[in-house]
């Protein structure tokens, strides 16, 4: 008798990361909740690492009640000290640590670079540079611990690129490609790929802020005629999280609906 036809609807993807443990900083809101979610329907156990706490806990718990594994941290990643507490919790409660989404970060003032704020280009600097920074040093011993594991920084277009009167924003999303590269070139011995995304403007809760006639101009920089969307970023983010990704190594990766291709 021959054997059952087997079912071939299966994506590649589908719970492709059971048995994994992921920490997602910024992940209570925008392109972080959204790769919470999707990690955690490809079957991830997920710390969502958020500043807002009682945000972070009310997603880990839609992420339960939906049948996965999560758990809701506070955390300031301009802190070492909470990153370190928090990337050591998730070890503690969800098991060793494998993929990571930095994903924490700010937008800052508008002006200038000679009259750029110092505290305000501190504050960018202390959220999308050493944040990232911060959560790389705690992160890469623990998936060295564990025997290999996956990073993704989101970093920006604005890491390829610059905007007049953004010199924080422009140089710290700069920085992060750079760190990026650096983490891949010193940890791919341990087992450990570390890759970047860089959004365009995507419609998130910061962008609802934004009067009409500034969203159209920022939908015409993109000649797909749209801003992008949270869920559109959390897809390239899971494929290079995942083992189907496994020759990108140290690589920042554009999803910005040709804004950069002008």
């Amino acid at each position: 008798m021959s054997a059952s036809p087997q079912n071939t609807s299966r994506s590649p993807e589908d719970r492709e990361f059971e048995g994994r443990t992921a920490f997602v900083t910024g992940g209570a809101s925008g392109i972080g909740y959204a790769a919470c979610r999707l990690l955690s329907a490809r079957g991830a156990a997920v710390a969502v690492a958020d500043p807002d706490q009682q945000a972070a806990e009310a997603l880990a718990e839609q992420l339960t009640a939906d049948g996965g594994t999560a758990i809701g941290l506070a955390v300031d990643v301009a802190d070492p000290e909470s990153v370190r507490v928090a990337v050591d919790t998730t070890v503690q409660r969800l098991g060793a640590l494998r993929l990571a989404v930095n994903n924490a970060g700010t937008s800052g003032t508008v002006a200038p670079l000679a009259d750029y704020p110092l505290a305000d280009w501190r504050r960018v600097m202390s959220v999308n540079l050493d944040g990232i920074f911060h959560s790389l040093r705690y992160e890469l011993p623990a998936m060295s611990e564990a025997g290999g594991g996956a990073v993704v920084n989101v970093a920006s277009v604005m890491g390829t690129v610059a905007t007049p009167g953004g010199s924080a924003y422009v140089a710290s999303k700069h920085g992060v490609i750079g760190l990026t590269k650096t983490a891949a070139l010193e940890y791919a011995a341990h087992g450990i790929r570390v890759n970047a995304v860089g959004p365009g403007f995507i419609d998130t809760p910061l962008l609802h802020m934004v009067n009409d006639e500034r969203r159209a101009a920022l939908i015409d920089l993109h000649p797909v005629g749209r801003l992008g969307t949270s869920e559109e970023v959390a897809e390239i983010i899971c494929f290079l999280l995942s083992d189907r990704a496994s020759f990108i190594q140290g690589s920042h990766h554009l999803v910005d609906g040709g804004y950069t291709a002008r």
